[in-house]
C-alpha cells in the first residue's frame, strides 16, 4: 500500500482507489468510498466516546454526557489545530501509554483475588447468570460454551480485518518516508497490537472473578461499564489514574486518526470532486467539517443504538466487506477492474446493513452469524467475478507498470 500510494501520489484511501482504478468510474468509486468512510466511522467514534465516558463516570463520578463531551472536544481541538503532525506525535506517546496500561489492566483481576490459581478457580465454576438466566458454570474457560463458534468467528473477523482495511490504520503508513521506518513499522505494529488485544479482549471474563452475583448480573446487561467497574472495585487511586490516562490515550489516538480522515473524505473526496475548489479553501473547510462531524458524534453518543463491542464490530464489518476486496485487488491483482471495485463496495455495505437489520436479529437461527461473514464472502466473490467478466476495463499496461513499479 505504501509503495503504490507513493507512486500514485495519493493522500487518502478514496484518493488511492481513484488513481489505482484509472477509468471513467474512478471518481464514482472515490465518492462512494468516502461516503462509506463517513457512515462507518460515525458508529466507531460513538463507541470510543461512549467507552471513555463510562470510565470517567465509574472512576471519577463525572456525568456521562460531560465525559463524552470532554473526550470528543479535546481530541477534536488538537487535531484541528495540529493536523496530521499532531496525530502522529500524540500517537507515538499514546501508544506507549496504551501498551503499558493494557498489561496493567490484565493484571488487576489477578491481583484483586490473590493470584492466577485463585482467579481461574473462581471463574471456572461461577454461578453467575447469563442474559438468558442460565448459570455460566465453566463457560468462561470452556471454548464455545457461552456463545457459538460462529459468533466468536464473526467478532474476531470484524475486529481483526478492520485492522487491515480501515482507513485510520492505513493512513498511518502514508507518513512513512524511508525503508528503515517501514521495516520498523511492519515488525512492531503487529507486536504492540497483538499484545494489547490479547490483554484487553478477555477482561470481561476475568472481571467475573471480582464480582458478587448481583454485580455480575448488572454487568452482564451493561457490558460497556466493565472496565470502569473493575477500576472502582480495585479501589487504588494510583492504578485508576494510570488506567484512565491509558484509556483516554487509546480513545484519543483512535478518534484523532478518524477525525483527520472524515474531514478529508468529505471535503477532498466528495465536495472537491463534485465542485472543484481552490487549494487555499480545502484546509479551512476540512477543519469546519471536522468540528461539525464531532458535534454529530457527541449527540449520537448521548443516545447510542448499541453497545461498544457491537458498534465497533459493525463499523469494522462495513470497512472490511466494503474495502478489503478493492484494496487486496488493487495491491495484488493486475486484472482487477473499476467495476469490480465499485460493485464489491456497494454489495459489501448493503449486505452488512440488510443482514444486521433485516435478518440477523429477526431469525433465531441467524442471530450468531455476524454480518461480516456473509458480507465479506459475497463482496469478495463479487469483486473477483465482476473483474473477470470486465477484463477489458482494466487500466492500460503502462499505468499498471507504474502502479506495480515495473
Amino acid at each position: 500500500m505504501r509503495f503504490q500510494t507513493a507512486r500514485l501520489k495519493s493522500f487518502t484511501i478514496p484518493d488511492y482507489f481513484h488513481l489505482r482504478y484509472k477509468s471513467s468510474l474512478a471518481q464514482t468509486i472515490r465518492v462512494l468510498s468516502a461516503v462509506i468512510i463517513l457512515f462507518a466511522t460515525l458508529w466507531y467514534m460513538v463507541g470510543i466516546a461512549k467507552g471513555c465516558a463510562h470510565v470517567l463516570t465509574s472512576v471519577l463520578d463525572i456525568p456521562y454526557e460531560y465525559g463524552s463531551f470532554t473526550i470528543i472536544a479535546v481530541t477534536c481541538a488538537y487535531t484541528i489545530w495540529g493536523g496530521m503532525y499532531s496525530v502522529l506525535w500524540t500517537d507515538a506517546i499514546q501508544g506507549i501509554i496504551m501498551f503499558g496500561v493494557a498489561i496493567l489492566m490484565l493484571a488487576i483481576p489477578f491481583m484483586y483475588v490473590g493470584g492466577v490459581d485463585n482467579l481461574f478457580e473462581t471463574i471456572s465454576n461461577t454461578e453467575h447468570l447469563t442474559k438468558a438466566g442460565e448459570r455460566i458454570k465453566s463457560g468462561l474457560v470452556t471454548f464455545g460454551e457461552l456463545v457459538s463458534f460462529l459468533y466468536i468467528l464473526g467478532i474476531g473477523l470484524a475486529v481483526g480485518m478492520k485492522q487491515i482495511s480501515e482507513p485510520k490504520n492505513l493512513i498511518r503508513f502514508y507518513s512513512v518516508n524511508n525503508s528503515k521506518s517501514m521495516r520498523f513499522a511492519m515488525i512492531w505494529t503487529p507486536v504492540f497490537l497483538g499484545v494489547s488485544l490479547v490483554c484487553v479482549m478477555g477482561l470481561g471474563a476475568l472481571v467475573h472473578g471480582m464480582t458478587t452475583p448481583e454485580e455480575a448480573n448488572y454487568l452482564i446487561n451493561h457490558t460497556d461499564e466493565v472496565v470502569g467497574f473493575m477500576l472502582d472495585k480495585f479501589d487504588n487511586k494510583l492504578v485508576s489514574g494510570i488506567c484512565v490516562a491509558g484509556l483516554f490515550a487509546a480513545g484519543m489516538s483512535s478518534l484523532a486518526s478518524v477525525i483527520i480522515i472524515i474531514g478529508t473524505a468529505f471535503v477532498k473526496d466528495i465536495w472537491h470532486v463534485a465542485k472543484p475548489m481552490k487549494e487555499s479553501k480545502i484546509i479551512p473547510r476540512t477543519k469546519c467539517f471536522m468540528a461539525f462531524y464531532c458535534l454529530m458524534v457527541f449527540l449520537l453518543t448521548l443516545y447510542p443504538i448499541a453497545g461498544i463491542v457491537e458498534l465497533t464490530a459493525f463499523a469494522g464489518a462495513v470497512f472490511a466487506a466494503s474495502f478489503f476486496p478493492a484494496i487486496f485487488g488493487g495491491l495484488y491483482l493486475k486484472w482487477g477492474t473499476d467495476l469490480g471495485a465499485l460493485t464489491s463496495m456497494i454489495v459489501g455495505i448493503l449486505t452488512n446493513i440488510v443482514w444486521r437489520f433485516v435478518f440477523r436479529f429477526n431469525y433465531e437461527s441467524l442471530k450468531d452469524i455476524h454480518e461480516i461473514i456473509p458480507a465479506f464472502i459475497i463482496s469478495m466473490l463479487t469483486y473477483v467475478v465482476v473483474s473477470l467478466m470486465t477484463k477489458s476495463r482494466k487500466p492500460d499496461e503502462a499505468h499498471l507498470d507504474h502502479v506495480f513499479g515495473r
